[in-house]
């Protein structure tokens, strides 16, 4: 069965810490849900596909999965270059260099690969918080 920070985490964090679940909850709405629907040099791009993507495969980087997710998309979506530097930050951050920051999405704006950067530590700590309780 699933084991989701809608379902599960949110309500138990309050119970442990009220008002703290939602706090969590806000900060990962904002995060997971900043666009300026753009792409690169392309305007009024619905980006939630691509943003979701991030999310659920930096979830699948350790070890959380969803039934109702086609990770099909995650393969579509993210180019390897990408999914190696998700998993770097993700799960050894002191390993991040320069070279790999400029590595992945080279046309595309850096406010742009920042909010990668904010997506998967949003999607780290989310999914940390879910082990942890």
């Amino acid at each position: 069965q699933d084991y989701t920070w809608e379902d599960h985490g949110y309500s138990l964090i309050n119970r442990l810490y009220p008002d703290v679940g939602q706090l969590l909850d806000e900060k990962f709405q904002v995060v997971y849900n900043l666009t300026y629907n753009t792409i690169a040099m392309h305007c009024g791009v619905d980006t939630s596909v691509l943003r979701r993507a991030i999310w659920n495969y930096v979830h699948c980087v350790f070890g959380i999965r969803y039934d109702d997710y086609d990770y099909g998309e995650v393969n579509q979506l993210l180019e390897r270059s990408l999914k190696i530097y998700i998993k770097t930050v993700a799960c050894y951050p002191e390993k991040t260099t320069k070279r790999t920051y400029t590595q992945f999405w080279r046309h595309f704006k850096h406010s742009e690969k920042v909010h990668v950067n904010l997506l998967l530590l949003e999607a780290r700590m989310q999914a940390a918080l879910l082990y942890a309780l």
